[in-house]
């Protein structure tokens, strides 16, 4: 009775693939755990459909593998630059030239279009005609929409609300479309605007800001007077 059964079975199940030849289409990985011998007939049409399967496999894995290795080149550059980035901030003399470095590095080493700081407290006297620096006091009604990111200091990436866009880039704010803004507490504030909408935004890895955000704060410690 059960050898009945099987063969009844697997003549049940023949015919069923032949009303439906692309069923091994939806199974990809059964078709792999056949085995046929090639010299039974039409079993190589079935081996050459599991060699088409194994490409397509080989070729998704070989553009994860680009993907992986594209990522990896951009972050060891782009850690490459953070290193340099922390060496120049901490070379500079005088809480002036630092903030100087800064901006100087987000515009021409990480392609800022416009590079903004906001300090909270005085303005260094060297800097005062500086279009990207502003200093204002911790306690500004200017700086009430910045008060939740000031406070965790977590990086915002992304389009910034109109209020927060009028203050950081003035005149310009029209002209950026997405910004990586850096909320450093009881520092400030530093955003790099880019007239490319999908340059920053919700999401990214936020890694390396944080990164540039800590080497800012600690050059600017050496001349904080109470430090």
């Amino acid at each position: 009775m059960s050898e009945v059964t099987e063969k009844l079975g697997a003549h049940e199940v023949a015919a069923w693939l032949r009303r439906h030849p692309t069923f091994l289409q939806q199974f990809p990985d059964l078709a792999l755990t056949l085995v046929v011998p090639r010299e039974e007939g039409p079993t190589a049409s079935l081996a050459s459909y599991q060699l088409d399967v194994l490409r397509d496999k080989n070729r998704e894995l070989s553009r994860r593998l680009g993907e992986l290795s594209s990522n990896a080149l951009e972050n060891e550059r782009l850690a490459v630059r953070v290193h340099q980035l922390t060496l120049a901030l901490m070379r500079q003399d005088s809480r002036a030239a630092t903030l100087s470095a800064m901006a100087a590095s987000l515009e021409e080493d990480f392609h800022g279009d416009l590079v903004r700081i906001v300090v909270l407290g005085p303005m260094p006297p060297e800097l005062a005609d500086a279009p990207w620096l502003q200093a204002m006091s911790a306690d500004s009604s200017h700086l009430v929409p910045f008060r939740d990111c000031l406070a965790d200091g977590e990086p915002i990436c992304g389009r910034l609300q109109p209020q927060k866009n009028a203050l950081l880039y003035a005149s310009q704010a029209d002209e950026v479309a997405s910004s990586a803004l850096l909320p450093l507490p009881g520092i400030g504030l530093v955003a790099v605007g880019s007239r490319d909408g999908n340059r920053f935004y919700p999401g990214m890895g936020t890694l390396f800001l944080r990164m540039m955000g800590e080497s800012l704060a600690a050059a600017l410690k050496r001349f904080d007077p109470a430090g």
